[in-house]
């Protein structure tokens, strides 16, 4: 067990790895952050900052001798620097784990191993394999294995032709081509899994997208997030203990005719459980410092419905298109049991997510209409 006040490492700098330090030092722990950008949110507000590659050997020793343990806010660090780092101090999650979720072809074929749900999908490496591609597989998505997120790497496609098409566009680079499924809904939950094996997970949230990005999360609603709510944490549960996972993870799921397939899983808190910062006794963050340390895990349950609302970048340009002005907030601070988050980045940019609101409630209901009412005030559409 690693006890305050020692120094955790954390791998990122970003929104995510912003709410691990917050969370550290509220437990009294310090936290050193290796990011690159030494205007990183998390950098800003850490004990210490490594402003180095993450592939960096010099750099990641320095952090090995002064942290007491390591984790990291996103996957597309290199597995290969967990691995590295994990010689010298404890790693979590594991370059093993981290490896499975960065690519998405070692993710998909973990699921079809372990006969976890999974979207029809086919590796494509060649020409060839757009030419045997199985024809029903399209309409498809093809996506490129690394680094493809939040709508970006992908390319929707009709038939062979039109992946051929697009393959050549991504110059080749190694994806997957996905079965396009007429979604009733997505959902997500977020779990941690402590180095005994012990599981605590977030209810599952209801999730809505916009040209690929997470628009909302809903907690608390009737629906397939209620009625499938078991059966999803059973399968994220599964996922967890065959990748021995220790961690904070996340997994996707697509609802089609009320069946669950897994679309994706993230080696780390998750944007659609914000939520748990305002709405559970213990939210995602400080439960991977747990985890991390090798603390009890806390208690994730829920006091309150929740409707979380990312804020991105476009909204800063929603006045004058051609420069970044600050929105008014007090559109949202208006509204009752609204909490409004910002990141602290220096740069707003179109897609980017700038921070996220949460609005709590007894009921879905209220908290609902006062997120889409805030929703729109602050200037974001549903286009």
């Amino acid at each position: 067990m690693i006890l305050p006040p020692a120094t955790l490492g954390m791998l990122g700098g970003g929104q995510l790895g912003r709410y691990f330090v917050i969370a550290a030092q509220q437990l009294g722990y310090r936290v050193m952050v290796l990011d690159p950008d030494r205007n990183s949110p998390a950098a800003r507000i850490a004990d210490l900052h490594i402003a180095a590659a993450y592939d960096d050997r010099e750099a990641l020793s320095r952090m090995a001798k002064s942290c007491a343990a390591i984790t990291t806010e996103f996957e597309s660090v290199p597995a290969e620097t967990l691995a590295y780092l994990a010689a010298f101090v404890p790693v979590q999650p594991s370059a093993e784990a981290l490896s499975i979720c960065q690519q998405r072809s070692a993710e998909k074929n973990f699921l079809k191993a372990h006969g976890f749900p999974h979207v029809p999908y086919a590796d494509i490496r060649s020409e060839s394999d757009v030419s045997n591609a199985s024809t029903d597989l399209f309409p498809g998505i093809l996506k490129v294995v690394r680094f493809g997120y939040d709508g970006k790497g992908q390319v929707r496609v009709n038939d062979k032709e039109a992946c051929l098409s697009a393959f050549r566009r991504l110059e080749g680079e190694p994806c997957v081509l996905e079965k396009q499924m007429a979604l009733e809904s997505e959902l997500s939950i977020v779990l941690t899994r402590s180095v005994s094996g012990e599981i605590k997970r977030f209810p599952v949230a209801e999730n809505h997208h916009q040209h690929g990005i997470l628009d909302y999360s809903v907690v608390g609603a009737p629906g397939a997030a209620n009625e499938l709510s078991q059966e999803v944490a059973a399968i994220a549960e599964k996922i967890a203990v065959s990748m021995d996972y220790v961690g904070t993870l996340s997994v996707e799921f697509f609802v089609v005719d009320g069946q669950l397939y897994v679309n994706e899983m993230a080696p780390r808190p998750h944007n659609s459980g914000h939520f748990t910062l305002d709405a559970c006794l213990t939210n995602q963050f400080e439960q991977q410092v747990r985890a991390l340390c090798g603390l009890p895990l806390g208690d994730p349950a829920t006091h309150s419905a929740a409707v979380m609302v990312n804020l991105l970048g476009d909204i800063w340009f929603s006045r004058q298109p051609e420069r970044a002005c600050e929105p008014d907030w007090g559109k949202l601070l208006a509204h009752p049991g609204l909490t409004l988050h910002l990141y602290g980045k220096h740069e707003a940019r179109p897609g980017r997510k700038m921070g996220h609101f949460t609005v709590l409630g007894e009921s879905f209901e209220k908290p609902y209409l006062t997120a889409m009412a805030a929703r729109a005030a602050i200037g974001i559409s549903d286009s």
